[in-house]
């Protein structure tokens, strides 16, 4: 079906302003042909072509029928809403005249509004003269009030007193708000004037409540009433203060009092004047103790009244008894810290530190049990500094160590003076020389060490550290006052009398003095002595055995004078003499204790050699005939076989002597075939490779039938095998000079033979 003419006119402005619509009409006729090609594609189908129709005429009249209905209430709702806004049109018009209206009616009312400006301050000043009516009374009766609260104060009758005073307070600061706010500032100074009085009663109050506050420790425990007084005015300023702080439009003259801080700064004063600022007192000896034992009985009483009496007179919030634990911490610490800073003797020091330290935490000082729980002093922080603390107990270790430098200088210089006495020194039980001095130096270093365990470990440990640095510094004065004795007795050996047995009680004192140092070591589990103390102590061993074995060379040297000789040569007078010399000395070293005994026996047995080896080299003699050579062989082996004895005697093993130097040297002077000499040097220097060319070209000189080529064949064969020195050997020639040979006459302007 086409579209007329007339149809396609009316819809061209339709589509032209509507493409959508002809966009959905095309959509819509292409689905309809889709459908009826679908259905219709049989000839039998269009039986049914009636019935289609009839539906979908009926479909189409429903959809424009629920079409009409609803465009139908869209138009009646735009109607509704269009009558709506010519009502509000109509309403805002007429609110438009009424606001004009009456516009123009305040206007012509401006003019009386200023007359009322006039009653408004009439009434204004009438009320300011009826409150002014109304305190009249009060304010004729000021200075009847303030008579009569004076009487009160003066008869300490403060509660009745106080409350007058805070209404003539009351009074005035009303009277002053109201002229703050009304901005007549300068009638203040004149209300001021008038109530003037209201200064010095409040200072005469002040001062009682500061006295009763002062004496507050006295009268709880004689007249609470008084304290407990104080107390509530300074509360009742206190909430005065508090209600004038919320209110910050005006506050009054004189405010805040602040009387509860006051309160707390006058205790603590009171405490501080009482206990920690009186007269300068003796801080050395019994003096001091006695302040300490004062502060200790005075702290632990008045707490005890603070914690039992107190506390039931003031509010809970004051925290009295923390406040008051904390001023007397606080007044003692920088009390202490004041005597600290004096110059104390260590007696003064030592009590200080132990009452820091061990007696105030104690249950005699804060831990009492009758302060406990409440007073806990883990809150309070240490007494004392710990750098103070450690400064103190460097100052205090500094004058234990001046004390001990002049004790253990008084003790040597005694013990040197016994040196010269007439008798022996005294023996033990044992038969052992000793003298007191290792006891009293010990016994004194012990004593400090172990008062220094009464206050920390740390302080321990600084006393025992110094001790060892002093009885180090000990022994370096003790061997040097050894060396200047062994000088003086080497110009007079008679002085002193009994110089042997005193260096002998000298090595048993080293040993009981080594023996002892492991027991100051505060610590049982560390008992080494330090390398440098070791040290020490074996000098003084070296110095006191090398002393005794230069007074035994003195008395061997003149036998040593004699050999090598042909009178020697003849006997054994000379080894006999030796001998006995020994013997002697031995006996005297019997009388040291068995470390230093083996120690001078290897000594003197050394000493002995090493001067018969270096009397030898001295060229005093050379053999002249084979004959004299055997004589020279069996003076050597008797010699050495006799002395070797004699210290194997005495308890020298063989292994552990030097003599067999000689034996060696015997064997090179008996060889009868000079051309195995190198082999027999080779030996010689093997076991004694200190042994230098000079030892070895000066001992077969003693032979006499040593040549040239001989001599230099020996001394070639030690230069291609030079010897090392083993790990612990005991050098013996290298002690020992060989003599310079003697340099031929020469004339002048000659050469030298």
């Amino acid at each position: 079906m086409g579209m007329s003419a007339k149809d396609e006119r009316c819809a061209s402005p339709t589509d032209e302003e509507w493409p959508e619509v002809e966009k959905a009409e095309k959509l819509a006729r292409g689905a309809a042909l889709k459908w009826a090609s679908g259905v219709f594609y049989r000839p039998e189908k269009l039986e049914g072509l009636g019935h289609y129709r009839n539906r979908e005429t009926q479909r189409n009249s429903s959809i424009q029928s629920r079409l009409k209905s609803t465009v139908q209430s869209y138009l009646e709702g735009v109607s509704t809403g269009l009558e709506q806004l010519r009502s509000a049109v109509q309403e805002v018009q007429s609110v438009c005249q009424d606001m004009g209206a009456a516009r123009w009616a305040l206007l012509d009312c401006a003019d009386r509004f200023q007359g009322l400006q006039q009653m408004r301050a009439l009434m204004a000043e009438h009320v300011q003269l009826a409150s002014v009516v109304q305190v009249l009374p009060q304010l004729f009766s000021v200075h009847e009030v303030f008579s009569h609260t004076l009487q009160l104060l003066r008869g300490r009758r403060l509660l009745e007193a106080h409350a007058e005073l805070m209404m003539m307070e009351h009074l005035r600061d009303d009277i002053l708000s109201q002229l703050h706010l009304r901005g007549l500032s300068g009638a203040q100074a004149t209300v001021l004037s008038y109530f003037s009085g209201l200064q010095e009663l409040n200072e005469s109050l002040a001062k009682q409540l500061w006295g009763i506050v002062g004496s507050s420790l006295q009268l709880v425990r004689e007249d609470p009433v008084l304290f407990v007084t104080a107390v509530r005015i300074i509360e009742r300023e206190e909430k005065i203060d508090d209600t004038l702080l919320l209110d910050a439009t005006f506050l009054p003259p004189g405010r805040p009092k602040g009387w509860r801080q006051k309160f707390y700064h006058v205790l603590q004063e009171t405490i501080t004047a009482a206990h920690f600022n009186a007269v300068r007192m003796d801080a050395e000896g019994p003096g001091l103790a006695r302040h300490l034992a004062a502060l200790q009985r005075d702290i632990v009483a008045e707490l005890r009244v603070v914690k039992d009496l107190m506390v039931q007179c003031v509010p809970a919030h004051y925290n009295i008894l923390s406040v008051c634990t904390a001023t007397y911490h606080r007044a003692l610490s920088s009390h202490l810290q004041d005597i600290l800073r004096e110059d104390l003797d260590k007696q003064a020091l030592f009590l200080l530190l132990e009452w820091v330290l061990r007696m105030y935490p104690s249950p005699e000082v804060m831990g009492h049990p009758d302060l406990l729980p409440e007073v806990d002093i883990s809150s309070l922080g240490p007494l004392v500094s710990p750098e103070l603390v450690d400064q103190t107990e460097r100052k205090y270790v500094e004058k234990v160590k001046a004390s001990v430098l002049e004790w253990m200088q008084r003790t040597l210089e005694v013990e040197f003076k016994e040196w010269f006495r007439e008798e022996e020194p005294e023996m033990d039980h044992q038969g052992f020389f000793q003298s007191a001095l290792p006891v009293i130096v010990v016994q004194m270093l012990s004593e400090n060490i172990q008062v220094a365990s009464l206050i920390t470990d740390s302080l321990q440990q600084k006393v025992y550290n110094m001790a060892l640095e002093e009885l180090e510094a000990f022994l370096g004065r003790l061997r040097e006052v050894l060396v200047q004795c062994g000088k003086e007795h080497q110009k007079d050996r008679t002085v002193p009398k009994h110089y042997v047995p005193y260096l002998l009680a000298m090595l048993n004192n080293n040993l009981a003095l080594s023996s002892s140092i492991p027991s100051l070591h505060p610590n049982a589990a560390c008992r080494e002595v330090p390398a440098s103390l070791r040290a020490a102590l074996d000098k003084i061993q070296k110095k006191a055995c090398q002393l005794l074995l230069e007074e035994l060379l003195l008395d061997l040297q003149p036998l040593y004078a004699q050999l090598p000789s042909r009178k020697w040569l003849s006997g054994p007078q000379l080894v006999n003499s030796m001998c006995e010399v020994i013997d002697k000395y031995t006996k005297d070293f019997s009388h040291v204790r068995k470390p230093a005994f083996t120690l001078l026996l290897m000594e003197s047995e050394l000493l002995v050699a090493s001067q018969y080896l270096r009397a030898l080299m001295q060229k005093k003699m050379v053999c002249k005939s084979k004959e004299e050579r055997g004589q020279l062989c069996e003076r050597l082996l008797q010699d050495a076989t006799q002395l070797r004895e004699l210290f194997c005697s005495l308890g020298l093993d063989r292994r552990q002597q030097s003599l067999e130097a000689v034996f060696a040297l015997r064997e090179l002077i008996c060889l009868k075939d000079p051309a195995l000499l190198s082999l027999e040097v080779l030996g010689f220097i093997t076991k004694y490779p200190d042994a230098s060319d000079e030892h070895i070209s000066t001992l077969l000189d003693l032979r006499g039938d040593i040549s040239k080529d001989v001599r230099h064949l020996v001394l070639e064969m030690m230069a291609q095998n030079p010897q090392p020195l083993p790990e612990g050997y005991r050098p013996i020639f290298s002690t020992i000079l060989v003599p310079a040979p003697e340099q031929p006459f020469c004339l002048r302007k000659a050469k030298c033979a």
